[in-house]
């Protein structure tokens, strides 16, 4: 014979269940605020995303952020290449990001957030892969040295004029751009950034040390609106556009785990 059932747990257990669902119902279309249950990333407000932590007994996604110190505002004074910048490898491989060719994407990807997110939460390193592509400058994550419709992002304008807004609205804020270059169209990337309205930011590549000397402070290039360094990885630009060859004026650490 069965037990009988109490209705008055039965009551309680259907008002959680109903408050769970109302929890996470709640809100959507970014309209969830930090702490707030959701269930995909595009519940979050902006400069959020959705995530848990199950490490820490945090189960159920919420709405959380994760946002880094600028160096800068803590000691203050120092050459720009005295600081650690926090930079973002492929960072427009973002999940969820549309097709802009109309066919589905088949890559990695390695971002959840938007650029303009990035940038929000304190990225102020971008690396880009650039490729010709339809007649443009697309952004785009593939082999080959070759932009296929299966592995494009989108035109790499896109992405510029995320950063042109982001640097016009934060005048004390410096972005570096690090492309992996695939362009092969004479003056492509000069053209493409003049036309995202980037040029007022540029550092001169003229006026960039070399051989190891230290740079200016960043108090120094906000004064001179030097706030945007572009770096590419092929050397003739340098020559050719006035873009910095990245390997002139950087060295990369290479961390085994």
């Amino acid at each position: 014979m069965p037990p009988e059932l109490n209705p008055h747990l039965l009551l309680v257990l259907a008002m959680a269940a109903a408050a769970l669902v109302s929890a996470s119902a709640s809100c959507s279309n970014h309209n969830c605020q930090l702490l707030d249950p959701c269930s995909e990333v595009d519940d979050c407000a902006p400069g959020l995303f959705c995530g848990n932590c199950p490490s820490d007994g945090k189960n159920q996604p919420t709405c959380i952020r994760g946002q880094a110190t600028q160096p800068a505002s803590i000691v203050k004074g120092l050459p720009f290449n005295k600081y650690t910048w926090l930079v973002t490898h492929n960072s427009f491989s973002i999940v969820n990001e549309p097709s802009f060719t109309g066919t589905p994407r088949v890559t990695f990807f390695n971002q959840e957030d938007s650029v303009t997110n990035q940038l929000r939460n304190g990225v102020r390193g971008l690396m880009l892969d650039m490729y010709d592509f339809e007649g443009d400058v697309w952004l785009c994550h593939s082999f080959q040295g070759q932009c296929f419709n299966f592995t494009a992002f989108e035109p790499a304008i896109n992405t510029l004029k995320e950063v042109e807004a982001f640097l016009s609205a934060n005048p004390s804020e410096i972005v570096t751009i690090i492309i992996e270059d695939y362009v092969h169209t004479p003056k492509g990337l000069t053209k493409l950034f003049a036309n995202a309205d980037l040029l007022k930011f540029w550092y001169p590549v003229s006026e960039m040390p070399k051989n190891g000397k230290d740079w200016p402070s960043v108090t120094d290039m906000i004064a001179k609106n030097h706030r945007l360094l572009v770096f590419t990885s092929v050397a003739s630009k340098e020559a050719e556009e006035g873009i910095a060859y990245q390997w002139r004026y950087m060295l990369e650490n290479e961390r085994k785990c």
